[in-house]
């Protein structure tokens, strides 16, 4: 069987929300945008209660659609992904899924929600493991390690910095998002040396298609 990357995410600490309902709307919103911008084998979707799954092509795609899903809700709401890599398979026509590369990513996020409940990673929101025997996937070490900076970073932004960082995702000018927040690009151009948000979105577009990596 041919393996893909594997997402399982969920919701952090959405049964104290006000508004539940609100907020699976916006995930779904969020979801939607991302599958249009990545075009997935599988799209996102949400499978039951706080938690959603997709499947993709590569590794890199899978990473950064967990990226791209997260600030489109942070600092408001927050989610947690896993990422896997291995071969899957249908079970039924209902198109229920199942196979190492799902298990893997249960395994990652699992391994997510443990690193974030001690001290020294408690920003951390997406992990990545492959599957037992699974072939052609990307180094867990180089990727892990790449995304405890990324998490570190986002994490520690505030909703102005994750909103300017949102439209840099996007392929907005700096002077386009001071317009819209109604700050100066000044302002802007401070907050994306000092947040480092340029080196973010760097990183981000080495993993898309065609990107040096």
């Amino acid at each position: 069987m041919t393996s893909v990357a594997t997402v399982i995410g969920d919701l952090v600490g959405s049964r104290s929300s006000r508004d539940r309902a609100d907020l699976h709307q916006r995930l779904g919103r969020a979801l939607e945008e991302v599958n249009d911008e990545l075009r997935p084998v599988r799209g996102l979707w949400v499978t039951a209660g706080d938690e959603y799954q997709g499947t993709f092509a590569t590794v890199a795609e899978a990473v950064r659609a967990t990226l791209l899903v997260r600030v489109r809700l942070w600092p408001t709401h927050d989610v947690r992904h896993g990422i896997g890599w291995g071969p899957t398979s249908v079970l039924d026509e209902a198109g229920i899924e199942d196979g190492p590369g799902w298990w893997a990513a249960r395994a990652a996020i699992d391994a997510a929600e443990r690193a974030a409940e001690t001290p020294a990673q408690r920003w951390l929101r997406t992990a990545y493991v492959v599957a037992d025997g699974a072939e052609g996937g990307a180094d867990p070490g180089f990727v892990n390690a790449g995304l405890v900076l990324r998490d570190e970073r986002v994490s520690g932004l505030s909703e102005r910095s994750v909103s300017v960082l949102r439209g840099l995702l996007s392929h907005e000018t700096q002077r386009d998002l001071a317009e819209a927040l109604g700050i100066s690009a000044s302002a802007v151009s401070q907050r994306v040396r000092a947040d480092g948000l340029a080196a973010i979105v760097a990183a981000h577009e080495l993993l898309a298609p065609g990107g040096d990596r």
